[in-house]
């Protein structure tokens, strides 16, 4: 891993990327989002504090375990003054995100123990279906094998000459 000098303040991107093993796509994509700042030089480089560093550590640490970057930057935008997060705050959030991560834990353990006998029924509507009919949600309200209720419509005020009537939006 590159060393910069301590004498060095501030960082280009490409010194950015190197130190914290984040693409520079992903540095861009960072700052437009609003989790880190740069300033700009005359020739309109972008150069980072060194605290920055921290910063995107934070944010890769939340992202590998599954925090979405809108919760990362609300999280970074109630620190005073946009300081750096420090190992209490990340403790402090961590704490604070165990139950959303449990939750997701628990959804997608549920799916995988599932997944098998849904694709294998191959129509994705039994009622023990947890991927498109969680706790079959859908048989409490209709029957059928519809996910999505139709809107009724009205019936035709005059009659097809050229057969029957569609059964299009008729329950079964």
């Amino acid at each position: 891993m590159p060393q910069i000098p301590e004498k060095i303040h501030e960082l280009t991107v490409g010194q950015l990327a190197a130190r914290s093993g984040a693409a520079v796509s992903a540095l861009r994509f960072y700052e437009s989002k609003g989790l880190i700042t740069s300033r700009r030089t005359s020739g309109n480089q972008r150069r980072y504090t060194r605290d920055t560093l921290r910063r995107v550590a934070f944010v890769r640490a939340a992202q590998r375990v599954g925090i979405p970057l809108a919760t990362v930057r609300e999280a970074l935008a109630e620190l005073p003054e946009e300081r750096t997060p420090t190992r209490d705050d990340w403790a402090r959030l961590s704490r604070a995100w165990r139950f959303e991560l449990d939750e997701r834990i628990r959804q997608l353990n549920r799916l995988r123990d599932h997944l098998t006998d849904c694709i294998g029924c191959g129509c994705l509507s039994l009622d023990s279906c947890v991927l498109s009919n969680p706790d079959d949600v859908f048989g409490e309200r209709r029957t059928g094998s519809r996910l999505l209720a139709e809107p009724r419509r009205p019936a035709a005020p005059h009659h097809h000459e050229h057969g029957p009537a569609s059964a299009a939006g008729q329950d079964d």
